[in-house]
């Protein structure tokens, strides 16, 4: 018996050691890269005589699917010419295949919706093929070719054009959304694939007032000296302990006509003091930005920014920010001041150089991209008539049952291609039913719109809705959900539907 008393003692422990592995999520690699594009799109002759071609530039995100097919997203903006506030939301699809070593060939489709400025755009949708070959210098690539334009529904603008474009690998780990909110310290994940240096990543919703300092008048007035009442959200990412990098989305919700909205890409720096309870974060960003009858040039926005930042729990700090926004000719000039809320993310790693993290939870994450159809959208001049338009909503999981969202979307049918909205807010989920197949849900989503000739007032709206999920795979749900629409100070009030697809993955957050 004595004899037998090791094995006995080592198979257990072995035992023991394989059930606690079985524990632990798996980490996968996700292959992408983020391309960023420019084409000069000839425009219509309409009321602006010999209108200048529209520079359009895009930003997307794109997942390979297979070693050479990739699909993903991106938004376009107005940059130069005379249609400052053209913006749209897309689907990309594309194959890249390697000619050599260094050389490929990019054969790719966008299709999306979206407008603005006055300009022929329809009722929004549209399609962008191209052909282009480029040029891998292995941290970036350059690439050029072929592309064609067309908004086809109603709209004026159509031509082939060339394009430019660069493009940065961009990969993320990730783990099964199924392990959401499973917690374990240190030393469970010190002996796995999540050993290495976390990655520091920053969330915020915030509010910004643009103080007009100099603008053209519109048709509704002189607007200088007006406060333009902006809501959005910004992601950054650190590529050290100091600098990052970021993208922010606002949109107006009061001050002007609803309309106006801007995207910005940037980079900054991050100071910390008082034992890490207090930032202060200098910022300089490049982008688009118009609408609302704002003239803004082609759209070519900067945005100079200081803020500071003060830990209230944990990893949620309170953000004030003093700042300029404005185009670089000055026809448009504002100074800005907002307040935010941020949350840090140590991500996908167990150790970081300034702090020490002892706990991890996997958080879910939602990325949505649905179709929605508003019945009988209430219009300022024209008759009465359905919208349809492309959203993408991302949801954040606080808890199995409570999420957070943020949401952007864009006119595609229905004569309403100027119209957009900029919205957060949060919702619930119920258990999974049937086998863990399917979920119930309700949200309630508010914040910026506009545009399109769409009676939604300065831009305020509300979007309460409930809905449901069904699980395709691992990663894919298929999700649909009836709600209704509500602007503040505009007759846009009525009910609407989606049908769209949710990929969902979780990551380490780490404590």
């Amino acid at each position: 018996m004595k004899k037998l008393l090791p094995f006995t003692v080592l198979f257990f422990v072995q035992f023991f050691m394989f059930g606690q592995s079985e524990k632990i999520p798996e980490k996968y690699l996700q292959k992408g890269f983020i391309k960023s594009d420019f084409l000069s799109v000839k425009m219509p002759e309409l009321e602006i005589p010999n209108e200048p071609n529209m520079g359009f530039t895009g930003i997307h995100y794109n997942l390979f699917l297979t070693k050479n097919i990739y699909s993903g997203l991106g938004i376009y903006g107005s940059v130069s010419g005379k249609r400052g506030g053209f913006f749209t939301l897309g689907l990309n699809a594309g194959l890249k295949k390697y000619l050599s070593e260094k050389m490929y060939v990019d054969a790719g489709f966008h299709f999306g919706g979206g407008g603005g400025a006055g300009a022929a755009d329809g009722g929004g949708a549209f399609i962008l093929p191209h052909i282009n070959v480029g040029v891998d210098f292995t941290y970036f690539s350059l690439q050029t070719g072929w592309s064609s334009i067309n908004f086809f529904d109603g709209g004026r603008i159509k031509g082939s054009q060339l394009n430019v474009a660069i493009e940065i690998p961009f990969n993320y780990n990730y783990s099964q959304h199924s392990f959401s909110e499973t917690s374990f310290n240190t030393n469970d994940l010190v002996k796995t694939n999540w050993n290495k240096k976390a990655k520091k990543t920053g969330l915020m919703v915030h509010f910004n007032n643009l103080k007009v300092q100099k603008a053209t008048p519109n048709l509704d007035g002189e607007i200088t000296g007006k406060t333009i009442r902006l809501a959005g959200f910004e992601f950054s990412n650190y590529m050290n302990k100091s600098w990052f990098t970021f993208i922010k989305v606002d949109g107006a919700y009061s001050g002007i006509r609803g309309g106006y909205m801007d995207v910005f890409l940037g980079g900054g720096y991050h100071f910390s003091f008082n034992k890490n309870n207090t930032n202060i974060i200098s910022k300089f960003a490049i982008g688009a930005g118009g609408g609302g009858g704002v003239d803004s040039d082609g759209g070519l926005m900067i945005n100079p920014d200081i803020s500071i930042e003060q830990r209230v729990y944990k990893g949620t700090y309170l953000s004030l920010n003093k700042g300029y926004l404005g185009t670089p000719s000055s026809v448009f000039a504002t100074s800005t001041l907002g307040v935010g809320l941020k949350y840090y993310i140590e991500r996908n790693g167990i150790f970081s150089a300034d702090k020490k993290l002892s706990n991890g939870t996997f958080k879910g994450v939602g990325v949505i991209v649905k179709q929605d159809w508003y019945l009988n959208a209430k219009r300022m001049e024209n008759p009465t008539e359905d919208m349809h338009q492309i959203s993408l909503q991302v949801n954040f999981d606080l808890t199995n049952k409570f999420f957070v969202s943020g949401q952007t979307s864009f006119a595609n049918f229905g004569n309403a291609g100027a119209y957009g909205e900029g919205l957060v807010g949060f919702g619930l989920k119920s258990k999974k039913i049937l086998n863990n197949k399917a979920l119930f849900f309700t949200q309630v989503l508010a914040g910026a719109s506009g545009g399109g000739n769409i009676s939604s007032g300065e831009g305020l709206i509300i979007k309460p809705s409930i809905g449901g999920n069904y699980k395709i795979n691992n990663l894919l749900d298929l999700r649909a959900s009836v709600g209704y629409v509500k602007a503040k100070g505009g007759n846009l009030s009525n009910s609407f539907i989606n049908l769209g697809i949710q990929y969902n993955f979780s990551f380490l957050n780490m404590k």
